[in-house]
């Protein structure tokens, strides 16, 4: 049996409207549903926007108390607009809203400094050299100890850094390490397998020898975290101490070997990019583009900023630079390896 459609004669509803009146109803909810669909981003991803560290740092701060919005105690989940007034310990906050690229620097630490900014010993820091910057901070990408040099990474994108830093990432670093004495393959084997120290078991991904005699011997090791002195105190667990530590990659980005110690340099826009598309973070939509097969082939691998060095500590004479250098020319050390450390500003 087949069922005829007809109209509905049913008592029109107060509800219902003309077409012309649901038509303007439209138009005066358009406004409302932009409005929502842009409502205002929560505190913690402002900050963090804003260069102060990860959206976790800075619930931290906000439940610190150090945090105020428009002279009152922040709460953690609140909304803010451009119209707010934002303080960190009374210093007015320039809010960033909308993602932007981050600025990311490469500095080639000396030993000596610390990464602190705060030091009751008033001892040489890595952030007396950084630029400033209005409205944010620089974000130190890991640490090193005051005997430490090599590749140091900041950054104004809290995000970016706790990509980098966090264990469940397990990004890789990779050290230059100069021992007194010499590993033999059963110790070899059993810092990969892992050693007991004081904070749990510990051990490296890779460990390969890199020559030299006596007092000079060097190692290149790979690990996925950062504990502290965790390299020095795998060695020392073994009887052999170590008189030069030197970071040289973190993640996919190596030290350049034009960069001397003391220096810096910042990544162009371009290289911005890829490494936050390495990170899978978003890109704005400003400096979004499209990769080639090339670029997605080689996407996620070490690449190496082609920007130019700006000096930090006193200039020093230039000096011809090998035609490929590359990490086992820069630190194996050979019977010239005192002249290449000199030449590179390393020695």
């Amino acid at each position: 049996m087949s069922i005829k459609r007809t109209r509905a004669t049913a008592p029109a509803s107060p509800l219902r409207r003309s077409p012309r009146d649901a038509r303007q109803q439209e138009l005066d909810d358009r406004p409302r549903a932009k409005e929502e669909a842009a409502a205002p981003p929560r505190l913690q991803k402002v900050l963090a926007l804003s260069g102060f560290g990860s959206r976790r740092d800075m619930e931290a701060l906000i439940e610190s108390g150090r945090v105020t919005v428009n002279g009152e105690p922040a709460k953690i989940g609140m909304t803010v607009s451009s119209s707010d007034i934002v303080r960190i310990d009374r210093r007015i906050v320039r809010l960033q809203t909308e993602p932007t690229l981050p600025r990311v620097l490469l500095y080639h630490k000396l030993e000596g400094e610390i990464v602190s900014q705060d030091d009751p010993e008033k001892r040489a820091s890595v952030f007396d050299k950084l630029p400033y910057i209005r409205g944010g901070k620089w974000v130190s990408i890991g640490r090193l100890d005051i005997n430490t040099c090599g590749l140091m990474i900041f950054t104004t994108s809290g995000e970016l850094a706790n990509h980098f830093m966090h264990p469940r990432y397990e990004v890789e670093r990779e050290y230059a390490v100069r021992v007194m004495g010499e590993l033999t393959e059963g110790q070899m084997l059993q810092l990969t397998q892992g050693i007991e120290l004081d904070d749990g078991i510990a051990g490296f991904d890779v460990i390969q020898d890199r020559g030299g005699e006596g007092s000079n011997h060097w190692y290149e090791v790979i690990l996925r975290e950062g504990r502290k002195r965790e390299v020095r105190r795998l060695f020392e667990a073994l009887g052999l101490m170590v008189s030069r530590l030197m970071r040289v990659r973190f993640g996919p980005i190596s030290l350049p070997p034009r960069l001397k110690r003391g220096q810096m340099l910042e990544l162009e826009n371009k290289e911005v990019r890829e490494l936050m598309e390495w990170a899978g973070l978003p890109v704005p939509r400003a400096q979004q583009r499209q990769l080639t097969a090339r670029e997605k082939e080689q996407a996620g691998k070490p690449f190496t900023p082609k920007s130019k060095a700006v000096a930090v500590a006193a200039a020093e004479p230039k000096v011809r630079q090998a035609k490929k250098p590359g990490w086992a020319k820069a630190f194996n050390p050979t019977t010239k390896q005192r002249r290449s450390d000199r030449n590179r500003g390393r020695g």
